[in-house]
């Protein structure tokens, strides 16, 4: 399974993402159009990344996605800036289907990078307690999602769905010897979990939400045992989600989340990096990011019956604060502010392309841990999908 895995996080390296903190801000190239909402707001199979109880309502089909993301970020140290963009543009494929099994009961699959990050500069940030030459600092960090769904509709326009989630991580680190790692190279981490949704049509206009996925416990990183707290432990933090879809008129739809990201539940990434014990403990120090509450809204507007359009804003707390800048020049994921757009062009009866485009404006966060130090990013992204109905 390892190896298995390890080749379909090859072919999905480069979703590179940092977004709400490293998860994506949306998932689904429609739902990406709208910031990222869809908890009662279905609107392909992809839904089920979302919240698997949503797949009942779309329609049995195949969709295939690329995202291409283009992330600018950099650190600014005693007034000298370093590029953090050797590798500055990435594909993040996505797949997923729907079959309808019986009146009501609907299965489906999703294939998909849940979020990541990435930073390459051409010099050493750390080490200036290491030994002999070092190298440059660089992450690369990329996680994968597999999650076979259920849905079903029950009386009183409720649904439900549940997605077993199979993981994969690949994680990758130079410019560490100050942290007593050299050259370890890449190395991967399985695991799982599951997400539960549910949805309400509570009047002809409304439908409302609520989504929750578990941590998925995930094997260590063995070659980092001495850099994440508890030995290479790095699982991926729940998180839980409600919203609504409210149809304004026939032809336009609000979409509106509001999102919870527990990052502090997994040491290696909450502990402060002030915390006392040595790297790799239980008490050891970490990326120190903080939960975070993430605001997703959007407009759908059926333009004919061929053309959507799509109008979102995202908004997540910062998960970095000042006395954590240090460590986190590996993982600068500082950006705030999102706004999207997308449409979707009926082509005929049975396919449909979609695209979207998103810009994550610049943050800085900024910090003293011996001398002025700011983390900087902005991003842009760009995305297409094909879906096929049978």
């Amino acid at each position: 399974m390892r190896i298995h895995l390890s080749l379909a996080l090859f072919l999905t390296a480069s979703a590179a993402l940092a977004t709400d903190g490293y998860f994506d801000h949306g998932y689904g190239v429609k739902a990406k159009g709208l910031g990222g909402a869809g908890v009662a707001f279905a609107q392909d199979s992809l839904v089920v990344a979302t919240n698997p109880a949503g797949l009942v309502d779309v329609d049995d089909s195949h969709q295939v996605g690329l995202t291409w993301f283009a992330p600018d970020r950099s650190v600014t140290a005693n007034g000298t800036t370093f590029d953090g963009n050797e590798d500055g543009s990435f594909y993040i494929p996505d797949f997923s289907y729907k079959t309808t099994l019986s009146s009501g009961v609907a299965y489906g699959l999703a294939i998909f990078g849940n979020g990541g990050m990435n930073t390459g500069y051409q010099a050493p940030l750390f080490n200036t307690l290491a030994p002999g030459t070092p190298s440059n600092t660089s992450m690369d960090m990329s996680q994968l999602f597999i999650a076979p769904t259920w849905s079903w509709r029950v009386d009183g326009g409720h649904a439900f769905g549940v997605s077993a989630i199979l993981a994969g991580q690949r994680f990758k680190a130079t410019g560490l010897e100050e942290f007593g790692i050299a050259n370890a190279g890449y190395d991967t981490s399985v695991g799982g979990g599951a997400r539960l949704g549910w949805t309400w049509q509570a009047s002809h206009n409304l439908k409302v939400g609520a989504t929750y996925q578990s941590r998925l416990w995930m094997t260590r990183f063995d070659k980092y045992a001495g850099l994440f707290a508890e030995q290479g432990d790095f699982d991926v933090p729940s998180n839980f989600a409600v919203g609504f879809a409210y149809k304004v008129d026939p032809a336009l739809t609000w979409a509106f989340d509001v999102e919870r990201i527990h990052y502090s539940e997994v040491n290696s990434v909450g502990n402060p990096g002030s915390s006392p014990g040595a790297f790799g403990a239980a008490n050891g120090p970490g990326f120190g990011w903080h939960d975070v509450t993430v605001i997703k809204t959007g407009l759908a507007y059926e333009v004919s019956p061929k053309l959507v359009v799509r109008l979102g804003y995202n908004h997540t707390t910062q998960p970095i604060g000042s006395a954590d800048v240090y460590f986190n020049q590996l993982a600068p994921g500082v950006v705030r502010h999102h706004a999207t757009l997308g449409a979707t062009w009926q082509a005929n009866a049975s396919t449909e392309v979609s695209f979207f485009y998103a810009h994550a404006f610049k943050e800085t966060v900024s910090g003293n841990p011996g001398f002025p130090l700011s983390l900087q990013m902005d991003q842009d992204s760009f995305g297409l999908s094909l879906n096929w109905k049978h």
